[in-house]
């Protein structure tokens, strides 16, 4: 059974929100929301630094929270790769999906439903790459099924440091970010 990761190597990221853009544009975003979004941070101590500049979205948990405390059942994981999906249709918009999200993730549609990154499960379903890892000009993104040894995430993964955001969570999160 395949699931789907992210990969993206903060080495290479410039911030340039190509795919901040792209998923804008493809995902119908409206104007002041975002599926993904740009986080500059400094890790280490003076005079030790690192700058890390990562594309944060959803990070489609293998335990998601936001799935488990869904009181209608809209919020769930897709039958392919694993992705968490909400149907806008079934969300009545009560929040418990936001408040239960770490990762800050989600927000209300203006028509009144959660959105979310979807890894653009409708191009992947077609076999194409989500939005943001097509255009990114550094090719710092990587998707695919880490369940596969032969994948380029799984590749990536097995070969390189890498962490996830707030392991400690325990919502197993699915977006890595090579070192």
């Amino acid at each position: 059974m395949a699931r789907f990761v992210m990969v993206i190597d903060t080495s290479k990221c410039v911030g340039c929100m190509d795919c901040v853009v792209a998923c804008k544009t493809e995902n119908k975003v409206p104007e002041g929301f975002n599926r993904d979004w740009i986080v500059q941070d400094v890790i280490g101590s003076y005079p030790t630094l690192h700058l890390e500049i990562r594309s944060e979205r959803c990070n489609h948990c293998d335990a998601p929270p936001c799935v488990y405390c869904c009181p209608t059942g809209a919020s769930h994981v897709h039958s392919l790769g694993g992705v968490v999906l909400v149907e806008h249709n079934v969300c009545i918009g009560c929040k418990a999906c936001l408040a239960s999200c770490p990762y800050d993730a989600r927000f209300i549609h203006p028509d009144g439903y959660a959105d979310k990154c979807t890894f653009c499960i409708h191009r992947v379903e077609k076999g194409m790459d989500p939005a943001c890892v097509s255009v990114c000009p550094t090719r710092c993104m990587y998707f695919g099924d880490v369940d596969d040894p032969n994948s380029v995430v799984s590749k990536f993964l097995a070969s390189r440091k890498y962490h996830s955001l707030i392991p400690e969570a325990g919502t197993k999160p699915q977006v890595f970010f090579l070192a």
